[in-house]
């Protein structure tokens, strides 16, 4: 007797379940998807037990026929693909045709649908991938898919699963990432009978977005408008052809810094995917502007011909894969970083606002919450970090602050003054309207007047549009990272000679990674020599850094690793050089600064091209608005 055998369609279709089927949100997923490709204008999902006990999802879409409810059950059957080359070109979030059939076979599934055209409806109810029953009912328009007790004959997965409030929360991300995809229609969920989501139709993206996660969240979001780009993609040596990308959205300024990618929502042709090409070009969009090790908020939407993109790459339907990925990546990086550094977006001091007695939870914090819970990535597993804890100033870890510290407003300069903001005498509230919008950019930089400092820390300005405190070290750091590379790019940066070189010592990696970079070192103001074995001599470095900072500034650049070298563009490695320089040379914390030098530091900070933050991503201005001041002080 021969070894190969065909497998049953039982055993075919709990493998394939387990390819597509990992939990309860994956079955979400797929019933989803199908009723949004049936044209459904209203998603209802209702859930228990976290999906375990009871998934139902009703939609008001196209609904089946009774032949097709049976064949929609048959591995590999599909109203979405009918030749081989419609793979080139999906249109469609389903197509595989695996979904149903692996999510019967390891559930009891009852099917509920009717077409427009029929009379009555279909029901046809399975258990473990074997039809029951297939009968006529009296239903509306649309199709309702009702899965019990998933895995109850999978044991060995079913015990994998996580708690009920872990796998209610990659459903909820879920259905959040779908309602955010589609604006114009309803989605609700409803655990143990508790309604989670409640989405109603709105004209916008941006609507939506208050809608899911509130006002707070929106004021701090950039809105990318509409930005198209025509890309000639080559065919061969000879040839090539144009192809238009889209790419709107919202994302966060600099101010907003996650520690995990949980923020970070996704969407090709309005299909959910995770895809490491579009988080690295939203990674190097913030280079310079967040820490490395944070992430933006981002709701993205990137539009394309469906032959640009290949889907069929993961049996889920989570991963893609680009054509041309390179331009792809280039477009929207370029586009956002150009967005933020036009909108110059400030940070704002969050006015404290007093709790509403008996106020029901807001889906908006509920959100929060979900993330939190590290499960934003629906079904998109990026094994990310502890979620957001509070970091201290920098001055904070390295000096603490004297015992009765010091507030000196000292005499501004005359020409520093701004238009004042008049508020009128009153002894009571005033409206809102009483006094001019505010705005919200980092161009009210130069038109600030300074008052003081901090602590010798951080200079206090007043502006038409509230009080400023600004960062005089990373204020001071940014200015000269712009124009350490501007003078890069001129033909060279100004360099001191020292009186007596210094010779400094390198292990075998830094002697390495000195030979690989030393022409870089040498554009950037450093003249160095080899010395001996492991040893350089350092003749002459950037004007500006101390002679105690000398060594310390050499050392962080040489002591980026190798595996960064190699992952890092050469123009990445030039800004990093010139952070460490310009961090070594910029004022200090706890100097005190004259009020010409205050004034002369605004001044310079604003003609920056990115205020927001310095070259290591760290805020350099905060705002405390009028408005949130009227607020505080119930003017209004």
């Amino acid at each position: 007797m021969g070894r190969i055998r065909i497998l049953s369609d039982i055993v075919a279709n709990k493998i394939a379940a387990g390819e597509v089927v990992e939990r309860p949100a994956s079955v979400v997923k797929e019933l989803l998807e199908n009723s949004l490709d049936a044209g459904a204008t209203e998603l209802r999902l209702e859930a228990e037990a976290g999906g375990r006990r009871l998934i139902r999802l009703a939609d008001n879409g196209c609904g089946m026929m009774r032949d097709d409810a049976l064949l929609a059950f048959e591995r590999h059957a599909t109203s979405k693909l009918s030749d081989v080359k419609d793979l080139v070109s999906i249109a469609t979030l389903g197509f595989r045709g695996e979904a149903l059939p692996s999510i019967a076979s390891v559930s009891r599934l009852v099917l509920e649908t009717k077409t427009s055209e029929e009379q009555v409806g279909t029901l046809v109810e399975l258990a473990g991938g074997k039809i029951l029953k297939c009968e006529d009912a009296v239903l509306s328009r649309g199709t309702v898919i009702t899965v019990r007790d998933l895995f109850y004959n999978v044991p060995a997965r079913k015990k994998f699963l996580r708690s009920e409030q872990t796998e209610i929360a990659h459903i909820a991300s879920l259905i959040t990432h779908y309602s955010l995809a589609h604006p114009g229609k309803t989605f609700s969920l409803r655990h143990n009978h508790a309604e989670l989501l409640s989405v109603t139709p709105v004209a916008t993206l941006r609507e939506r977005v208050f809608q899911v996660f509130g006002g707070q969240i929106l004021e701090d979001l950039i809105d990318l408008g509409d930005q198209a780009r025509d890309l000639k993609l080559p065919i061969d040596d000879k040839e090539s052809i144009e192809r238009r990308f889209r790419l709107r959205g919202f994302v966060s300024g600099p101010q907003v810094q996650k520690l995990n990618r949980n923020s970070i929502y996704l969407f090709v042709n309005r299909r959910l995917i995770r895809d490491r090409l579009l988080l690295h070009a939203i990674s190097s969009a913030y280079h310079n502007l967040i820490p490395p090790a944070c992430y933006p908020f981002a709701l993205l939407f990137l539009d394309c011909d469906a032959e640009e993109v290949d889907v069929n790459v993961h049996p889920s339907k989570t991963e893609v894969r680009f054509h041309h990925g390179s331009l792809v990546h280039d477009f929207v990086r370029d586009a956002i970083r150009q967005t933020l550094m036009d909108q110059r977006p400030a940070s704002r001091i969050p006015a404290a606002t007093p709790p509403q007695p008996g106020a029901a939870l807001p889906y908006s914090e509920f959100t929060q919450r979900m993330e939190n819970m590290q499960f934003a990535s629906a079904v998109i597993d990026y094994a990310e970090t502890p979620p957001d804890t509070a970091v201290l100033p920098e001055f904070q870890l390295r000096r603490p602050l004297s015992p009765a510290p010091r507030l000196d407003f000292s005499e501004t300069v005359a020409t520093a003054s701004a238009p004042r903001l008049a508020i009128p005498e009153t002894h009571g509230p005033l409206a809102e309207g009483s006094f001019a919008p505010e705005p919200e950019t980092l161009e009210a930089l130069k038109d600030l007047r300074p008052l003081g400092q901090l602590h010798d820390s951080f200079i206090i300005a007043a502006g038409r549009d509230g009080l400023w405190i600004i960062d005089q070290h990373v204020a001071h750091e940014r200015i000269l990272f712009e124009q350490v590379l501007a003078a890069r790019s001129n033909g060279g940066v100004a360099s001191q000679r020292l009186l007596v070189p210094a010779v400094v010592g390198l292990t075998a990696a830094q002697q390495l990674e000195y030979a690989r970079i030393a022409d870089e070192l040498h554009s950037l103001g450093f003249e160095t020599e080899p010395f001996g074995n492991r040893t350089i001599a350092l003749k002459a470095a950037p004007a500006g850094i101390g002679p105690a900072d000398l060594e310390k500034v050499l050392f962080e650049i040489l002591e980026i690793s190798e595996s960064e070298l190699r992952r890092a563009s050469l123009d990445d490695l030039r800004r990093a050089m010139a952070a460490s320089i310009a961090c070594r040379a910029a004022i200090k914390i706890n100097m005190r600064l004259e009020p010409a030098k205050m004034d002369w530091l605004l001044r310079s900070l604003a003609a920056t091209s990115c205020p927001m933050s310095c070259p290591h991503g760290r805020p350099i201005a905060l705002r405390y608005a009028t408005r949130d001041i009227l607020k505080s002080f119930h003017r209004i």
